[in-house]
């Protein structure tokens, strides 16, 4: 037996080398089922034709999580920022509904290609999906690299199901802006439909308010990373300090990009128990508001 996750003794979990357990299922529209690609722990979705939620459920959850992996809008990294993440929160006592978004720019099936907004369309999806438990549990929006972008872009949206907060892990939230690239010169990213989104929607500059989660927000970021340089999260950080918003900021100096709970050598060990300490104040202040 091997475990899978090098977190603090506190926080690892007795899993073995089998994959987690298999969610439950449940589409967001009529369309083929998505196969996912390559073998565990490292399958992905390279296409998805239809939206859906996968849900994993935690022993007696004091929250729950509506979570978004990585892989760039062009793909879904599943295992890594996904089925592992899921498997660690409900370890926590959390509830995970993770979400299978369409990719814009993509083929749609019908000839044509996804807009630029598919996957924010899927996320609230998928929101009305989680909404409809009408469960008192908290939310978050947790999310890896581009699925921490979509997580930032869900925390603006207005919805009857207001979340407790937002968690963000090296993530690409304002620096990909055209108007806004770091480091300048940087090319625009195909397919053209995932260059708008990043447009419409840079999270933490004050020039562009819609951007601007009113909720709590929790940043981990990678001092050395180049494919996400620190620069996204300085800026929002930079933006919070002038405006009194609910920030923090965990920067580690040796982690690589895309570290998420496999690369946990150096003191971005401390990440998950970072993240789970701050999801609890943040829900028992939610509780305590709900109650006043």
């Amino acid at each position: 037996m091997r475990r899978l996750f090098l977190l603090p003794k506190e926080l690892i979990m007795p899993l073995n080398a089998d994959m987690p357990s298999e969610p439950t299922i449940v589409p967001l529209i009529e369309g083929a089922e998505n196969r996912l690609q390559g073998c565990w722990p490292d399958r992905q979705f390279d296409a998805v034709s239809r939206p859906e939620v996968h849900t994993w459920r935690a022993r007696d959850p004091w929250a729950r999580a509506l979570l978004f992996v990585g892989g760039g809008y062009t793909k879904l990294v599943y295992d890594k920022e996904g089925a592992e993440v899921a498997s660690w929160l409900n370890a926590q006592g959390i509830d995970v509904h993770l979400v299978v978004h369409r990719l814009p720019g993509a083929p749609d099936g019908k000839g044509g290609v996804h807009p630029k907004d598919i996957a924010l369309v899927d996320g609230l999806r998928a929101l009305d999906v989680v909404a409809a438990e009408q469960s008192d549990l908290p939310l978050f929006h947790v999310g890896l690299s581009s699925g921490g972008h979509l997580a930032g872009v869900m925390a603006c949206q207005k919805h009857d199901l207001k979340p407790a907060g937002a968690v963000i892990a090296y993530a690409p939230i304002n620096a990909n802006h055209r108007k806004h690239k770091f480091p300048e010169g940087k090319p625009d990213y195909p397919p053209v439909e995932k260059q708008d989104f990043y447009d419409d929607w840079p999270i933490g500059l004050a020039d562009y308010p819609h951007g601007l989660p009113s909720v709590p927000v929790f940043l981990a970021y990678a001092l050395s990373d180049r494919s996400v340089p620190l620069q996204h999260a300085l800026r929002y950080v930079e933006t919070a300090a002038a405006g009194a918003l609910d920030v923090d900021l965990h920067v580690f100096a040796d982690a690589p990009h895309g570290f998420a709970l496999r690369a946990l050598d150096g003191t971005q060990a401390a990440w998950p128990g970072l993240a789970v300490d701050w999801m609890k104040r943040k829900a028992a202040k939610t509780a305590t508001q709900q109650v006043g």
